[in-house]
């Protein structure tokens, strides 16, 4: 049975044959899009309580790198993140300076202002 799909402007609509087994194979650009045709991709699948299936693709995460991930190591991505956008930095010529502003950050001073 052939895939019937539209694309609309919030992204990708169509419908998937559900063959035997219950496999469903997804579009082809869609795969690509969500980088669902490389090794060990996986998809999420939640049930609503109003009859909706969400499909969610998700890539495995190495053990070695769960803490990247952690939701405070992400609110302090992106608490980085709007430091850098806010101009809340220092850049430093070299590393004794980088030094010295830590060991006065450490020490309670701030090299910068001194």
């Amino acid at each position: 049975m052939p895939v019937r799909h539209t694309v609309v402007m919030a992204g990708y609509h169509g419908y998937l044959a559900v063959q035997g087994r219950g496999t469903v194979a997804l579009p082809p650009e869609l795969r690509r899009k969500y980088r669902l045709d490389q090794a060990g991709a996986q998809v999420e699948v939640t049930e609503r309580d109003d009859g909706v299936i969400e499909l969610r693709p998700a890539l495995p995460v190495p053990v070695d790198e769960i803490w990247f991930w952690s939701e405070g190591h992400q609110r302090a991505e992106r608490e980085a993140e709007d430091d850098l956008a806010a101009g809340r930095y220092r850049d430093f010529d070299d590393e004794d300076s980088f030094l010295a502003d830590l060991e006065a950050l450490h020490s309670g001073g701030d090299a910068a202002g001194q």
